[in-house]
């Protein structure tokens, strides 16, 4: 009998040493994820989306020749300038395009799948209904877009969140 509770002394013992060290990983392992989020909150706080948000670099950015302003809000630049027609609000046009968030990563291209796009000017965000209408076929142009003229507080879907600006590169191929 006593070789018995010896034995289930010695296995709880063992076992509770093992918990403890359970516990331990545990631990170290909550740690290391503080640290793994710390890290990423420093890399986001450094991201472009935050370079727009402070006033020095948006003074900056408002001034940059480059980039012509409409009274929306909506920035462009040209970098082709076309020659063909330019499009109403309800035409219908055909566009090569890119859609980046300010970090740069790439939510939509048609450019990446190959083919061009064609809808009507009244079916997009109001950023694109207005920019489309400054260009002519031919034309190539790279529009920032500020959340209130792309999706504002409803964001679209998991790739473009509430409130983010959106720069888009387009080529306005064809107005149908």
């Amino acid at each position: 009998m006593k070789k018995f509770f010896y034995a289930a002394l010695a296995i709880g013992a063992v076992a509770m040493i093992a918990s403890c060290k359970k516990t331990a990983e545990k631990n170290a392992d909550t740690q290391s994820d503080s640290a793994v989020v710390e890290a990423v909150d420093e890399v986001v706080t450094d991201s472009v989306a935050d370079r727009f948000r402070n006033p020095e670099y948006q003074a900056e950015f408002a001034t940059d020749s480059t980039y012509v302003r409409t009274p929306s809000g909506l920035k462009y630049m040209i970098e082709k300038e076309g020659t063909g027609a330019t499009p109403g609000a309800t035409d219908q046009v055909t566009v090569h395009y890119t859609g980046r968030l300010l970090d740069g990563s790439v939510f939509d291209s048609s450019v990446m799948r190959g083919e061009p796009a064609t809808f009507p000017l009244n079916g997009v965000i109001a950023g694109w209904t207005e920019g489309l209408q400054l260009m002519k076929e031919g034309s190539k142009y790279v529009f920032y877009i500020p959340s209130d003229l792309a999706y504002g507080a409803r964001g679209a879907g998991n790739d473009i969140p509430p409130y983010a600006d959106l720069i888009f590169e387009v080529e306005l191929i064809k107005v149908n």
